[in-house]
């Protein structure tokens, strides 16, 4: 019997076995996403273990990046942030295998896994299972989510606090319920965890936010403004994106208000 093909091979996100080979990925089918040039092709988590490794780095003595090697659909990673109340996972990436859950499992297993917007939901189902974890999806984008399994729970409003300080911002833009997750203890006035809810380009000069990173589709401006002024709101010097190559460490504020320039827009004095 052929195996369940249920994952997509553009941006990873595994369906319900029952939705096997769809026509399309919805994800994908989308503006901020897009279609590969030979059509949708899908795989599922057995292909994904046979023919793929993780790779394990360390950022900090409390932060690790977990990537799929050779890389797999967008080629994002996901990051690990320990913590005293509890670990936290940030996004996701379409592979668990053994080496991954054992090596979560001697840092003291994972208390919840949070995202950043909907290209990175991934295999989270099978992730909260082993686990045993709540996921945290702002409400805002709970139509992305199409497998909506036992463990999920969308929150809503700007913040959601998790452990230890640790806690999940609300900044629109990329999609209605992009976030970050800031984490104060990783840097004097606190790291963030952004995703593609902030990029920061590979230059470490720029951070952009817009609509579509792949399709080049600018935020509407009055939108793009108000995403600028709640991430202006948030304390923090260091960002971590969700790419191999997005680590902006100690300058990160100053890069944020330089990029704000750029684009045009006035702020005041940051409000903390």
């Amino acid at each position: 019997m052929e195996q369940v093909k249920n994952t997509c091979c553009t941006c990873g996100t595994q369906y319900e076995a029952e939705l096997s080979s769809p026509e399309f990925c919805p994800i994908c089918n989308d503006d901020r996403q897009y279609l590969a040039e030979d059509g949708q092709n899908w795989t599922n988590s057995v292909e994904i273990v046979a023919n793929h490794q993780v790779l394990i780095r360390e950022l900090s003595p409390t932060l690790f990046s977990l990537q799929v090697t050779p890389l797999l659909a967008l080629g994002n990673r996901a990051l690990l942030t320990l913590s005293p109340g509890g670990n936290i996972l940030w996004d996701c990436i379409p592979l668990l295998n053994q080496e991954i859950i054992d090596f979560i499992g001697s840092k003291g297993g994972i208390k919840a896994i949070a995202f950043s917007h909907p290209h990175f939901y991934s295999n989270v189902n099978e992730w909260a299972q082993i686990f045993d974890c709540p996921v945290y999806i702002h409400a805002a984008d709970e139509q992305w989510m199409f497998n909506k399994g036992p463990h999920i729970s969308f929150w809503e409003g700007t913040e959601q606090q998790l452990c230890d300080g640790i806690s999940i911002i609300n900044i629109g833009g990329h999609f209605p319920g992009s976030s970050v997750l800031r984490v104060p203890d990783l840097s004097a006035e606190g790291t963030l965890l952004t995703g593609d809810s902030i990029y920061v380009a590979k230059s470490k000069k720029h951070l952009a936010f817009m609509y579509s990173y792949p399709n080049v589709i600018p935020l509407p401006e009055k939108e793009l403004a108000e995403v600028i002024k709640r991430v202006d709101q948030i304390p923090f010097d260091t960002i971590y994106g969700g790419f191999e190559w997005q680590n902006l460490t100690q300058v990160a504020r100053e890069v944020f208000r330089s990029s704000v320039t750029r684009y045009g827009i006035s702020l005041e004095a940051p409000v903390y």
